[in-house]
């Protein structure tokens, strides 16, 4: 797991861009955080839909290959349920079916009070290859 996890930690760019931190994984498990900053706002001055659905994007991410194998999204929806503007966001992705070729996940979304902001459900395919290259 620590592979996997210096692997998502340093070669997703756009999570690190954007303030997203993976905080721990597990074999079809993942926890990543992300500490809400002015840039994360939109013109309501709530988090931005886009910034909620990146960081569940990249839990899901790191959990659906977590197993080691290149798993790519396929299909996913995202359902805002509280409007977030302050403290931390934290995203759990968990795994609720496998098989060869593809996988389901849900990630949940909540703030610091552990209130739940979004929820968010994705499928991939599961490719054939390692998703670290050799050379890692």
């Amino acid at each position: 797991m620590d592979k996997i996890k210096h692997f998502f930690s340093l070669e997703d760019q756009f999570a690190r861009h954007v303030g997203i931190e993976l905080t721990d994984v597990k074999p079809g498990w993942a926890k990543v955080c992300m500490k809400i900053e002015p840039f994360h706002f939109n013109g309501a001055k709530t988090v931005h839909g886009g910034a909620i659905f990146t960081m569940a994007d990249f839990a899901f991410a790191v959990a659906s290959n977590s197993h080691g194998t290149l798993a790519m999204g396929i299909n996913t929806s995202v359902s805002f349920v509280k409007a977030a503007t302050k403290g931390v966001l934290y995203a759990e992705a968990k795994e609720e079916s496998m098989n060869k070729k593809l996988a389901s996940y849900s990630v949940q979304v909540t703030d610091d009070e552990g209130d739940v902001v979004a929820i968010f459900q994705g499928m991939v395919y599961r490719k054939n290859q390692s998703i670290i290259p050799e050379n890692y």
